[in-house]
C-alpha cells in the first residue's frame, strides 16, 4: 500500500468523484478541528497520512464510536465512514527497538516497521500477518533477534532463529505473557502466573529445562546483555539461574546465601545480587567478579551496583565504594579509593568505570584506553549531570549543557572537532563506538567513528525537531517530532532506512 498518493488537506477532487468530508479533532492537544476532502475511493491510510501531515508526529484515528482505524489498506466505506464523520486523532509515542544490525520501530498499534540487516532482525515479513489483529505492547531483542508481546499476552519472534527468532517450539506456551528479558542469543518470557519460558541458544540461557520446576513465581529477571545465563528472583527473594554454567548460570554454590534478594547486576562472566539487609552474594566466573571473598568484609548497606564486562563496582550508603573483579577493567580502584566519596553513580564502558559525585566532579578508573583516565579533562569534569558511554569512552553532559568527552578518540573520546557545537545538549546516546547528542533546539550533533554513525554531514540539513534517538552497535535512528525518521551510519546496520520510508509515514 502506497499511503497518501496526491491527496492534500482542504483540496477539492474532480465533480465525477463524490467527495467525503471528515472532520478531524485532534485530542488532547489544541483541539481545534480541521476538515479534509477526499475521494471516494480513499483508504484508511491516505486519512492518516493527510492528519499526520497537518498535526505532525505518529498518530491513532478513532471513530465517534471509539474504534481504532488501524488498517491502512481498508476503505473508507469498508471502515464504515460517511461523508461528515468526525473523527479524533491521538498522538502516539514511537517506540524504537534495535539488535546488533537492525531496528524495529511501532506505536503501539498493529503495525511495525523493521529494518537494516535481515538476518538481525531487519526483515519481519514473516510474522507481519500475525500482528494484524493484536497491539504490539513491547519489543526486546537479542544480539540478532526480535521478540515482541502482542495484546493478550501473545509473542512472536523474528530474525536469527539460533539467537531467539523462532519461538515455534514454545509458541503453545507462549499466553499471558508480561515481560521479556534478554541475553547475549535467547530469550525469557515471565507469564502471568509467574512461570518463565524460555527459547533460543541453549548455551546463552535458551534451554531452561534443569530449572523448570523451580520457577515459580517468579518476579524479575536479569541478564548482561553480552553474557550467555539469566537469573531470576522468586516472590520469596530466593534466585534461580540458568545458561552458561562457567558464567552464572549455576548458583547452587551460593543457594543457601540466596534470600530476600531484591537486586541483580552481571558482568559477562557472573552475576551479584543485594538483599534485603545491603549485603551482597555473588557467583559464576570469579575473573569476572564471582569471587567476593577478597573484599567481602567491606560490602554493608550497598545500594547499588554497577559493572564493566568484567568487574563490579558497588556504592555503599556513606557514599563509598567497593570494587572486585579483573583488576584491569574496573576491579582495583585502590589508585583512587580516597576519592571515591559521596558518590552518587556509576557509568561503565566495557573495561572502565566513571563515578559522578554530589559536587559533580568525577573520578575514573579502569583499562585507560577505555575511560579508566580522564586526567586530560579532570579540570573541565565540573557540574557533571548525566554521563553516557559507548564500548570504551565517555561522555559527560555538563550542566550548562555543554559536553566532556574522554576515552579512545575514535570512538568518541574525542569531540573537539564538534565542540563548538555542543551546547545546550540534553541527551546523548551511543553505538559501539560512537555518539549522537540531542541539543535544546531538537539538532543533533555527532562524532565518533565514522563507521559507527560518527559522521551524520549526509543527513544533518534532515535532523531538525529531534525527539529521541537509538542506536544499533553501528547505525543511529532519529526520530523526529514530526513522525519522520532520519538514519544514517552502515547501510547493513539500520544506516539507510529509505526501503522502508513509505511505511513509516503510514505508521
Amino acid at each position: 500500500f502506497n499511503c497518501g498518493d496526491g491527496l492534500k488537506p482542504s483540496t477539492r477532487v474532480s465533480p465525477s468523484y463524490f467527495v467525503m468530508m471528515f472532520q478531524v479533532n485532534i485530542v488532547p492537544l489544541s483541539g481545534e478541528s480541521r476538515s479534509f476532502e477526499v475521494q471516494q475511493s480513499s483508504k484508511v491510510g491516505d486519512l492518516s497520512l493527510l492528519a499526520r501531515e497537518s498535526f505532525g508526529g505518529f498518530l491513532q484515528l478513532l471513530t465517534a464510536e471509539g474504534r481504532v482505524l488501524s488498517d491502512p489498506n481498508e476503505s473508507l466505506e469498508a471502515a464504515g465512514l460517511r461523508s461528515g464523520d468526525h473523527l479524533t486523532v491521538v498522538a502516539l509515542r514511537a517506540n524504537i527497538a534495535a539488535t546488533a544490525a537492525a531496528f524495529a520501530l511501532w506505536c503501539g498499534g498493529k503495525k511495525m516497521v523493521t529494518w537494516g540487516h535481515a538476518v538481525n532482525g531487519g526483515d519481519s515479513s514473516a510474522i507481519q500477518d500475525q500482528l494484524r489483529n493484536l497491539n504490539v505492547k513491547q519489543v526486546q531483542a537479542t544480539r540478532t533477534a526480535f521478540a515482541a508481546i502482542l495484546e493478550g499476552g501473545r509473542v512472536v519472534a523474528w530474525g536469527d532463529p539460533e539467537y531467539g527468532g523462532d519461538c515455534s517450539a514454545v509458541r503453545g506456551q507462549l499466553r499471558n505473557v508480561e515481560q521479556l528479558q534478554t541475553s547475549f542469543g535467547a530469550f525469557a518470557a515471565i507469564l502471568a502466573d509467574g512461570s518463565v519460558v524460555t527459547w533460543g541458544d541453549p548455551e546463552s540461557g535458551g534451554d531452561s529445562t534443569a530449572v523448570q520446576t523451580r520457577l515459580k513465581n517468579v518476579r524479575q529477571i536479569h541478564a548482561p546483555k553480552d553474557g550467555g545465563a539469566f537469573a531470576a528472583i522468586l516472590a520469596d527473594g530466593s534466585v534461580v539461574a540458568w545458561g552458561d554454567q562457567e558464567g552464572g548460570g549455576d548458583s547452587s554454590g551460593s543457594e543457601d546465601k540466596l534470600q530476600n534478594v531484591e537486586e541483580l547486576q552481571a558482568t559477562a562472566g557472573a552475576f551479584a545480587a543485594i538483599r534485603r539487609d545491603g549485603s551482597l552474594v555473588t557467583w559464576g566466573h570469579p575473573e569476572f567478579g564471582g569471587d567476593i571473598s577478597a573484599v567481602q568484609d567491606q560490602l554493608r548497606n550497598v545500594q547499588q551496583i554497577q559493572a564493566t564486562d568484567s568487574a563490579f563496582a558497588a556504592i555503599l550508603a556513606n557514599g563509598s565504594v567497593v570494587t572486585w573483579g579483573d583488576p584491569c577493567c574496573g576491579g582495583d580502584s585502590s589508585a583512587v579509593h580516597d576519592q571515591l566519596r559521596n558518590v552518587e553513580q556509576i557509568q561503565a564502558t566495557c573495561e572502565a568505570f566513571a563515578a559522578v559525585l554530589t559536587d559533580g566532579s568525577v573520578v575514573t578508573w579502569g583499562h585507560t584506553p577505555s575511560g579508566g583516565d580522564s586526567s586530560l579533562v579532570q579540570h573541565q569534569l565540573k557540574d557533571v549531570v548525566q554521563i553516557q558511554a559507548s564500548v570504551d569512552a565517555f561522555a559527560a553532559i555538563l550542566a550548562d549543557g555543554s559536553v566532556v568527552s574522554w576515552g579512545n578518540a575514535a570512538h568518541g573520546g574525542d569531540s573537539s572537532n564538534v565542540q563548538h557545537q555542543l551546547r545546550g545538549v540534553v541527551q546523548i546516546q551511543s553505538t559501539l563506538r560512537a555518539f549522537a547528542a540531542i541539543l535544546a533546539d531538537g539538532s543533533v550533533v555527532t562524532w565518533g567513528d565514522p563507521r559507527c554513525g560518527g559522521d551524520s554531514s549526509a543527513v544533518q540539513d534532515q535532523l531538525r525537531h529531534v525527539e529521541q534517538i537509538q542506536g544499533t552497535d553501528y547505525a543511529f535512528a532519529a526520530i523526529l517530532t514530526d513522525g519522520l525518521v532520519v538514519t544514517w551510519g552502515p547501510s547493513h546496520a539500520g544506516g539507510d532506512s529509505s526501503k522502508v520510508q513509505d511505511r513509516l509515514r503510514c505508521l
